[in-house]
């Protein structure tokens, strides 16, 4: 375990990775006011399909969901599910490996959110 010497505070654990300093919690499992907040947007979701600084390798990109970070993950989890690729949630933002916005366009669509398709 790695001490942070100026608070004196545990900042690293190898069982559980980076802890909140504030309550000393696993940063997944923080509980106290370091947690982002649920971005306000305007009610729309904008699918885009991304290849910059990915080797050429294309990646739908699908922000603007008003969720919290349990939510988006799990959202996530179901987006990616049905387009049968992986991918990730990171900083309100849900990617999926490949180029699949018609099979993200449409499961968002049938979850009932507004959806629009973003860039070319």
């Amino acid at each position: 375990m790695k001490q942070h010497r100026s608070t004196g505070g545990l900042v690293y654990s190898t069982d559980s990775g980076r802890m909140c300093p504030a309550c000393r919690q696993p940063v997944a499992q923080c509980v106290c006011h370091l947690k982002k907040p649920v971005p306000a947007g305007d009610g729309i979701v904008r699918v885009s399909r991304q290849t910059k600084g990915r080797g050429g390798k294309a990646v739908t990109v699908v922000t603007g969901v008003a969720l919290d970070a349990a939510a988006l993950t799990e959202l996530g989890k179901k987006l990616k599910a049905a387009c049968g690729s992986g991918g990730t949630v990171k900083d309100g933002v849900i990617e999926v490996q490949g180029d699949h916005c018609d099979k993200v366009v449409a499961a968002l669509q049938a979850q009932g959110w507004t959806v629009k398709r973003a860039g070319g």
